[in-house]
């Protein structure tokens, strides 16, 4: 193995908390089906029903007064795929994923399908390295600090809804969202959305893929303003 790459493997490895004794399950969970050789699609589907299963256990024990539906809302937002990216990319993925060419000159590498996938075959790499214990020890390891940080009230809803439902609660006009730049071609666009509140004289800046990822971002940053604010 290039020394490099072994490097970044074992400082990856660190970050996750978990050191693999068969090392041929890591590679095989980092790569991509676009790739040549065995891909992580089985340990997708396998990290995916252990995710799952950590999930619940860990937010019933968390939350011991909050109903089923709300129990079930907190896990389908840890679990989701953009949840999942943020977590990879926290544990630097997208510098060891092994992708096609043609994947990996179109940004494949920062992909949030991509790299949510890969971050469940991780799970069910380990759970084959050694057991189901293991594995969740490592999902609390890395999602009790996000679960510290739950806003029961607020959880589970999108930033343009929070911010939409504070200023309908103090009878104030809802937020001004406009598109001002749109870059790249058609398949692989780049949007910059500005949120203007008037009243508080707030303007924040979004940027993202699509133009409701960018009005989201935008949105976040402007609920952070105009609570402080009021």
């Amino acid at each position: 193995m290039h020394s490099n790459r072994k490097f970044l493997l074992d400082t990856f490895c660190e970050r996750l908390g978990y050191i693999f004794k068969r090392s041929e399950l890591l590679q095989e969970a980092l790569t991509h089906r676009s790739h040549t050789g065995v891909n992580n699609e089985r340990l997708e589907f396998l990290g995916d029903a252990i995710l799952n299963c950590a999930i619940a256990g860990l937010v019933f024990r968390s939350f011991p007064d909050v109903p089923e539906g709300h129990l079930s809302r907190l896990r389908a937002s840890f679990v989701n795929q953009r949840a999942l990216s943020e977590l990879a990319l926290s544990l630097q993925m997208d510098k060891i994923i092994r992708l096609g060419e043609g994947e990996l000159k179109s940004g494949g590498s920062h992909r949030s399908s991509i790299l949510a996938d890969a971050f469940e075959a991780i799970l069910g790499a380990i759970y084959l390295d050694s057991d189901y214990t293991h594995a969740e020890i490592v999902v609390k390891r890395l999602y009790l600090p996000l679960i510290e940080k739950v806003d029961l009230n607020g959880h589970g809803k999108d930033p343009k809804t929070l911010l939409q439902e504070f200023l309908q609660s103090q009878k104030l006009a809802l937020p001004e969202y406009t598109v001002v730049t749109t870059a790249g071609k058609a398949h692989k666009q780049w949007f910059t959305v500005e949120c203007l509140i008037p009243m508080f004289n707030i303007r924040t800046i979004g940027e993202g893929t699509s133009r409701r990822g960018a009005e989201q971002e935008a949105a976040k940053l402007a609920y952070q303003e105009v609570c402080f604010y009021h």
